[in-house]
């Protein structure tokens, strides 16, 4: 099973809604969302997407990005209708303070919970200990490869461990993807099974720290992965070639989706990657949202293929 980790931005949900409209169920995938937004109507839409689709999802109860580095809401109260759903997990990013956690639990008779440990895990905590004794924990999210005695210790707790990897290497500026034609982004939908994992996380075609919205780039780079062999997937960067200045944006699209269609004439795509050269050939801006819309969709249209395929 795959969990890509997708904060609640607007096209982040939007990917998630049109991934769910698209998919055949069962899906291989189980997104986790971390909400960074107060109003909660995309991610209510994104909900009631996967939900009719019977895709299980992941939902973080304890955001602290975006809006809710400013304000405290209690998510469980703010989506009442999570109460009735079956097939989605409670999930928790660990802080430093388990027994929060455990409180929340009891509080609302949660089960099959979500432990993500976005950094290390220190399983020399009594803290960590304490939580992941807790019955109603199911699920353990973490980078722990090349941790030996951790990933022994979690093995005998019975937890099912997914492993946690940041694949996507984040440059300064768009431009510099010019010198980065393409670069292996994964191996681990073909191995995760093999190395005793129960799935596989990253954080898609993202960087893995939160940013708000920023100013037009000088540059626009459309980042898509696809199968270069039977073991790994790599992700290609297209990129616009005048980026001297913020302007002339839907130029920098043409230029960058132009070489997209070139490298897509010559190997199999994805639905995404269709939509995404349909938009080119009609000589439309579509805008950079949608472009991460689609460029999330394809990684995701990508592994659920593969996933299913092995089956």
């Amino acid at each position: 099973m795959y969990y890509p980790y997708l904060r609640g931005k607007q096209f982040e949900l939007i990917a998630l809604r049109e991934f769910s409209k698209e998919t055949p169920t069962p899906s291989h995938v189980c997104p986790i969302i971390e909400p960074v937004k107060s109003s909660f109507n995309g991610l209510k839409a994104a909900i009631d997407a996967l939900s009719g689709k019977n895709i299980s999802f992941a939902l973080v109860l304890n955001p602290s990005d975006g809006d809710f580095k400013r304000e405290n809401q209690d998510i469980l109260a703010n989506l009442p209708s999570l109460k009735e759903l079956v097939g989605w997990i409670p999930a928790f990013i660990y802080r430093g303070i388990g027994s929060y956690i455990e409180t929340y639990i009891a509080a609302n008779s949660l089960n099959d919970v979500m432990i993500i440990f976005q950094d290390s895990i220190d399983l020399s905590k009594e803290d960590v200990n304490q939580l992941l004794k807790n019955n109603s924990v199911k699920y353990v999210v973490a980078n722990i490869e090349g941790d030996r005695r951790n990933r022994r210790l979690l093995a005998k707790s019975g937890k099912e461990l997914i492993r946690l990897d940041d694949q996507f290497h984040e440059q300064p500026r768009n431009a510099d993807y010019l010198n980065i034609p393409e670069e292996k982004f994964t191996e681990e939908h073909r191995y995760y099974s093999e190395d005793g994992y129960k799935g596989f996380a990253d954080y898609v075609t993202l960087p893995s720290s939160f940013k708000e919205s920023g100013m037009l780039p000088y540059a626009v780079a459309i980042h898509m992965t696809y199968q270069k062999n039977e073991d790994e997937i790599f992700v290609r960067h297209f990129v616009s070639d005048h980026n001297s200045d913020n302007t002339n944006i839907p130029g920098k699209f043409y230029e960058a989706a132009t070489k997209l269609k070139t490298f897509y004439s010559g190997i199999q795509g994805t639905q995404a990657s269709s939509e995404l050269i349909a938009i080119l050939d009609a000589s439309r801006y579509p805008g950079l949202g949608v472009l991460k819309k689609l460029s999330i969709k394809n990684h995701l249209e990508l592994i659920e293929n593969y996933l299913t395929q092995q089956k």
